[in-house]
């Protein structure tokens, strides 16, 4: 399958942003994690909404704790894992972000509390900054000089778990990030965070204004534009995904959008078998993004 040449670059560089620290309580590699009884919390099962702020889940919280950009504001964890916490925050370089304060060790009712029921939070939260925010033109630059650098474009995929599933695989699978329109994407919360398993903190995710636009942009910089649609003939397995490559996927049911159709250079088709004719958006996603992969490495 034929496919525009694409474009020689320069040296990639990494994501830049940070926060500015907040007073809060002891921190650095010599702080003791601080007991707390959770005596004097209210009685009874009642649950807080889902706190923006939050992060939940073992995953998540460490790759937040890994992530030179993410400012840590506190830390609540189940008496099990402060060994652990304190060990990994021990080995964070001096020159990063201001060091998490040592984490409070609670009971895990006390943790229950702060979170919605059903969180599965396996004893551990942790309060956070939003990430830095990132522009195409980052995203541009960071692949910039990567013959075989991957993006994700999501085109009106509004639920967290398939967007959070999404950028699990796209950072399992090396690819430098995820765009999504503004106005039709989920914000980021603990339930995307908990279902990307750590990726919101490895994989950046670009919020653009014009989708259309955007892929554009990769196209002017030597990206191939592979959009999925199911009633194309074309097969994924025939796209020649071996240089720069931006996998464009639809919302389940609608699809691409007319514009975000006529703006891929490619539209090609999960071969699926009858009666079941397409799937999930986010299992589409690893398909597609391991076929990428593979083709990548021949």
């Amino acid at each position: 399958m034929a496919r525009r040449k694409a474009s020689s670059h320069g040296a990639s560089h990494p994501q830049k942003g940070g926060s500015a620290s907040r007073p809060r309580a002891e921190t650095g590699p010599d702080a003791r994690p601080q007991h707390r009884s959770g005596k004097g919390r209210p009685a009874g099962g009642s649950r807080a909404p889902l706190d923006p702020g939050l992060l939940f889940g073992h995953h998540a919280v460490f790759a937040a704790l890994a992530n030179p950009n993410r400012h840590v504001l506190a830390i609540w964890c189940t008496a099990d894992l402060a060994g652990r916490i304190s060990a990994v925050l021990a080995d964070r370089p001096d020159d990063r972000t201001p060091a998490p304060p040592a984490p409070t060790v609670v009971e895990k009712s006390e943790i229950d509390r702060k979170l919605p029921e059903g969180s599965v939070h396996q004893g551990l939260i942790a309060r956070v900054e939003p990430l830095p925010e990132v522009a195409i033109e980052d995203l541009l630059e960071r692949t910039d000089g990567d013959p075989q650098a991957t993006v994700v474009i999501l085109d009106q995929v509004t639920d967290p778990h398939n967007v959070g599933a999404i950028l699990r695989s796209t950072a399992a699978f090396g690819a430098a990030g995820v765009i999504v329109q503004d106005r039709h994407a989920p914000p980021m919360t603990a339930t995307l965070a908990k279902t990307a398993s750590g990726a919101v903190d490895i994989c950046p995710i670009v919020r653009v204004t014009n989708l259309a636009r955007a892929m554009a942009q990769l196209k002017e910089a030597g990206f191939w534009c592979v959009g999925l649609a199911e009633e194309t003939e074309t097969e994924l397995a025939s796209a020649d995904l071996s240089g720069r490559t931006a996998l464009v996927l639809g919302a389940e049911g609608d699809g691409l959008r007319r514009l975000t159709r006529e703006t891929c250079d490619l539209l090609v088709r999960l071969p699926t078998v009858a009666p079941i004719h397409s799937l999930n958006v986010s299992a589409a996603a690893a398909i597609a993004l391991h076929q990428c992969k593979s083709a990548k490495m021949r």
